[in-house]
Formats: structure tokens, sequence, C-alpha cells
């Protein structure tokens, strides 16, 4: 058996390629593979496409694009010498190549997303550009995209990039395949796609769901350290006004800080870092969960522009990511108060009113700051927060010579949210590095909690010494061990 034989694969039928598969081809983890048949069924929506363009105008195909669009290409040549040239610029002229490169795992997504539109059959691509795009795929080839240039209603640079490099004018970034030939029909078709906006938003809004999973946890243990009480996470509660994700909170926190724990709550009424808990946590939860499912629809939809159907050739405004826009704005939106209470839960680990411990944790000498700074980090990440959840959908625009006069910013939504996912877990980290310094100063406190065992996890990889000194490599550590905690949650 070769190395080759066991590299996990995912089926890619342009109609199930879920978020987690997605993800799985991102990071290098499972390759790609196309049932028999799927290919084949191509080249009746590619032949609808030439028969469509011999037959009358069709966007992209015989006319400019854009503002362009009603200009019929240019004569000079033969018709067919005409689409090939026609065919190259419009390539040529997408390409912005502006901006940094995009990661490698984000490009490896991008070509996953375009190869499964490509399957779902209404683009009228060459059979011969989806099979190069899925050899470079199967061969772990990544294309070198460039970031900027999509507004939320098509990539059309990132996509002109990856179709340049195909074609061979571009040199890959890592790997390569032999030049694919374009036809003279395919230019538009392939660029007509969010493919790199979507693998974005779907690497953001994994790593959030993994967060939020993370960040209740860690509140679980700080609850215990601050000996909170259970009631406001009591099941009659949340059956007294029944959101179902604030109710699954709610049980989670139960079930990780079990019946007993404590015996006799410190206070009647606990701050709201830790009595609302559930009514903020769920907002996320549920914005993340209709993210989730716009995601994979587009994940899976024909959007191209025209677009071939058994009932003909439609030229509309389904390329147009509203849906998608509005999902990531209500996502940012909702995760940014989960991780604002868990910056006010490791500031109350730190008054001794509250967890009877000593100011900020400290365990040296008179007048020592312990954990001190680590308030300051948390307020500076989180005015940095505030910033990236504040909506990209909205703002007015013009272009194309004024006849585009409307972009939902979902490209920018996306990037946000991969921001967003990328600097928020520091911030739980911090929770989760002060959490654990408290229970070791009062290790009865997690009783005989079910917690105790993400506790034991953290413990483990955190050093147990508190003299006071940088704060750098304890956070570097609880930031190591924060995706681990995924196992602890349910």
């Amino acid at each position: 058996m070769t190395s080759e034989d066991n590299i996990h694969r995912v089926v890619l039928d342009g109609a199930s390629l879920t978020l987690d598969d997605l993800i799985t081809i991102s990071a290098g983890s499972s390759r790609v593979q196309v049932p028999d048949g799927v290919l084949g069924a191509l080249e009746r929506s590619h032949g609808q496409l030439v028969r469509a363009r011999e037959s009358g105008r069709v966007y992209g195909a015989n006319t400019g694009v854009g503002a362009n669009r009603a200009l019929n290409v240019e004569p000079g040549g033969t018709p067919a010498e005409r689409r090939k040239a026609h065919a190259r610029h419009l390539l040529l002229s997408h390409c912005a190549g502006a901006g940094r490169v995009d990661e490698e795992s984000t490009v490896r997504a991008a070509m996953a997303v375009r190869l499964n539109q490509f399957l779902a059959g209404g683009s009228g691509i060459s059979t011969g550009v989806v099979r190069g795009l899925l050899e470079a795929l199967d061969n772990g080839s990544v294309a070198t995209i460039h970031s900027l240039g999509g507004l939320g209603t098509g990539d059309l640079a990132a996509m002109a990039e990856l179709a340049l490099t195909l074609s061979g004018d571009r040199p890959w970034h890592t790997g390569g395949i032999a030049p694919v030939r374009f036809e003279d029909t395919d230019s538009l078709p392939f660029m007509s796609s969010s493919a790199l906006t979507l693998a974005t938003a779907a690497q953001g809004a994994i790593a959030t769901e993994r967060l939020m999973k993370s960040a209740l946890v860690v509140a679980s243990l700080t609850m215990l350290a601050l000996e909170g009480s259970p009631e406001p996470y009591a099941e009659a509660v949340h059956q007294a006004r029944a959101h179902p994700h604030q109710a699954a909170v709610a049980a989670s926190m139960r079930r990780l800080t079990g019946p007993d724990t404590p015996a006799v709550p410190a206070r009647l009424q606990d701050p709201f870092a830790l009595r609302a808990l559930p009514q903020v946590h769920a907002p996320a939860l549920d914005a993340l969960q209709r993210l989730r499912s716009i995601l994979e629809t587009e994940l899976n939809g024909a959007a191209e522009n025209p677009l071939m159907t058994s009932e003909g050739v439609f030229h509309h405004g389904q390329f147009h990511l509203a849906m998608l826009s509005a999902a990531l704005d209500a996502t940012r939106t909702a995760v940014y108060p989960v991780i604002s209470l868990s910056a006010a839960r490791l500031s109350h680990l730190f008054r001794p009113e509250l967890s009877g411990l000593p100011s900020f944790l400290s365990a040296g000498p008179r007048g020592s700051s312990g954990l001190m700074i680590a308030e300051y980090v948390a307020q500076d990440l989180l005015s940095i927060l505030r910033t990236i959840a504040t909506p990209a959908n909205g703002p007015g625009i013009s272009v194309s010579l004024g006849l585009e006069e409307h972009a939902g910013f979902a490209t920018q939504g996306a990037r946000q949210l991969r921001h967003l996912s990328a600097e928020a877990p520091v911030v739980v980290a911090l929770e989760a590095v002060a959490a654990v310094r408290a229970l070791r100063m009062a290790p009865h406190r997690l009783g005989n909690a079910p917690a105790r065992e993400a506790f034991t996890y953290l413990a483990a990889g955190l050093d147990p010494g508190q003299e006071d000194r940088p704060l750098g490599d304890d956070l570097a550590r609880a930031l190591a061990l924060l995706p681990g905690l995924d196992q602890f949650w349910g």
C-alpha cells in the first residue's frame, strides 16, 4: 500500500461539500475526488454556452463585461481569433495581483470551492479546465493569489490569477501542473465566483465555532474559582424563557460545574459576566449556526453569470453575497460580547472582594503585581475587536463607470471574521491563565466538578510558578492549549 492509498479524500460533486470537509482540504490533510460521470455531465453545460453564443449575445462570451457589457467583441481577424484574444484579454485585465499573498490553506480551500462550484453544473466551463483544477488539487499544488480586488460580488481578481496560473502564465506557489488549455468561452465562467471569499469566511467560521467552545470551558473554571452561584444556569430558569442555544449553554455550564459546586455560593447574585453568560453566549452560537448554513449553501451553489440551466441561459445577480455579508456582520457583532465577558471575568478574578484571593492573584512580596498586566492586554485587544466587529455591509459604491452601484462587502466581512478568530483567543487564554492560577491558590473550590479535567489539562501545560514574571510565556502556552479544550465541551 502506498502513502497515496492512506490519504483521506473528500468527494466533490457540486452538492454535498460541508464546512468541516473544506477545512480538512485547506489544512492539506485531505485530497479530493470527483465521482464518475460528474465531469461528463459538464460537457452538456459547456455545449449549451457555445450554442448560446453562436445564436445570440452572451455576456462575456461575445460581449465585454461590466460597463462594456453592451459592446460586442471588436472585429479584426477571424471570428475564432477574435474570441480567443477577447478571452485572454479578460483574464489579463482582471488579474490585479495586489495586496498580500493569501495563506496556502486559504488558497487551497478556494481552489476546492471553485472546483465544487463548477461541478454544480451552471458555469458552462470546459471540462479540460475542470480536470486541470482537479489535478492541481490532487497533487497538492497551490496557486499564488493576492488578496485585494473583491467586493462581495465576485472574486474576479483572485480567480483571474488562479486561471492564469493554471494556463501557465503565472508561477505556482507550491507544486504545479502542465499548462491547461482554456477554451475561448472559459474566461468569464472561471472568474465568476467568490471562492476566495467563501474560503476565508469558512476558515473564520470554523475557528470561531471552536473558540466559543473553549471560551465556555474556561468560563466554567472561572465560575468555580469565584465560587459563583449555579442558579443562573438552572434548568427551570431557561425553561421559563426557552431560547434553544441559551438553554444549551446553561446545560453545558451545569454539566461542567457539577450539581454540588460550590456547596455555598459566595454571593446571592454574581456579576453579569457570570450571571448573564448563557444570554450573551447564545446569540453567538445562533449566528454561527446561521452562518454555517449560508456558507454550505454557497459552497454548493451554481452562481456564475450567465448561468446555464435546463431552462436556458440566464443573466442574473446571484453572484451578490448579500446573505453571506449580513450573516458575517451578525456573527462578529454577536461574538464580541462573549469576548468582552471573558475580559470582565478576568478582572473579577483579580478583585479580592470577589475572589477572596490576593489582588491580581499575586503571591510575591507585598506590592507584587501578579497578573495585573493581563487586564491591559485584554482591554487593548477588545479595542481592536470592537473595530473588527463593525459592520462591513452597507456603504454605497460606484464602479464600472457607475453601472455597478452596490456591493455587500462580504469579502471584507470574511476577512474581519478571520481576523477576529485569530485575535480573540488571546483574551480567553488570559482568562484561562488567571483561572488556573486562582484554582491553584484555592484548589478546594474545584470540588468534584467535571471541569476538573479541563483544569488538569491546562495546569499540566502552564508553569505553576506564581512569582512576578513576564506574561508572554504563560500566554503563549495557554494559546497553544486552548484548542484542546474542545474535548471538554460536551
